[in-house]
């Protein structure tokens, strides 16, 4: 690893993590070393239920898409998406979703404005909170829902290990409340001392990263995968400088208490 630039750890799935890779670069990041080590993976399981009579598709992620045309799902006329990375993925096997704004909250509310009726299925993974298709259909909208993937653990690899074992800052993007307690499971196992920056998705996430100190974070204004580049992009910024001051924890620490701006020059 190189010695002079921090690292970027990106736990999601390969898939997720490499095409969160490509965009920041896509997008100038630069200046950093990444290290791709998946605490979760995905696996398509199925079987898909019984389709006849469903009018409507729910996608609370692209890997629910994914799995849906890997089993052999056809595009349906009526889809939701949670988010425009789920509705990108739709639209790739000739959907036309309609998008939320990136949470559950954000879907439920889309769905029961549109009021579409018939029979709505929420396509998921093994791990999936918010309880969207019995809510739905207690507020008149039937939904029923089926599990095609699933989404096992995975331990960090050697070179996350050594990345959080060592002095070089850690800037590590973390999407989802699971993610980040296994992440923060993780760092506890192997006694990480590298300075942490975190961006998180929520601050849900945030919450679940629990008796993990870091050094510096940020909260995106709302669940969008844009503005969590930004917010990556700022605390790599942030990483630099402290390795241009020598790795001084402590100096950064006490420009943050001053509320001295730590990016500002004399």
């Amino acid at each position: 690893m190189p010695d002079s630039q921090p690292l970027l750890l990106l736990t999601r799935p390969r898939a997720a993590s490499e095409r969160f890779l490509g965009e920041l670069r896509d997008g100038g990041g630069s200046g950093f070393t990444p290290v791709l080590s998946p605490l979760i993976e995905v696996e398509t399981t199925g079987p898909l239920p019984e389709m006849s009579g469903v009018t409507g598709l729910i996608f609370t992620s692209a890997n629910g898409v994914r799995a849906y045309a890997e089993l052999g799902g056809a595009p349906l006329p009526l889809c939701y998406a949670v988010g425009e990375a789920t509705a990108r993925a739709a639209r790739h096997i000739g959907m036309k979703p309609k998008v939320a704004q990136g949470d559950a909250e954000a879907l439920l509310a889309l769905v029961l404005e549109d009021s579409p009726g018939g029979a709505l299925l929420h396509l998921r993974g093994t791990h999936a909170r918010g309880d969207l298709a019995a809510r739905l259909t207690a507020a008149g909208q039937p939904c029923a829902e089926a599990v095609i993937y699933d989404q096992p653990t995975r331990p960090l690899s050697a070179e996350a290990v050594v990345a959080l074992r060592g002095q070089l800052p850690v800037v590590v993007p973390l999407f989802s409340p699971r993610s980040a307690a296994l992440f923060a499971a993780a760092a506890r196992d192997v006694n990480a001392t590298a300075p942490l920056f975190a961006a998180y998705m929520s601050a849900e996430v945030e919450a679940s990263l629990s008796g993990l100190y870091v050094l510096d974070s940020e909260i995106v204004l709302r669940p969008d995968a844009r503005l969590m580049r930004k917010s990556v992009e700022k605390l790599l910024e942030c990483a630099r400088l402290l390795v241009e001051r020598g790795g001084s924890v402590k100096s950064y620490e006490s420009d943050a208490r001053s509320g001295k701006d730590p990016q500002a020059t004399d």
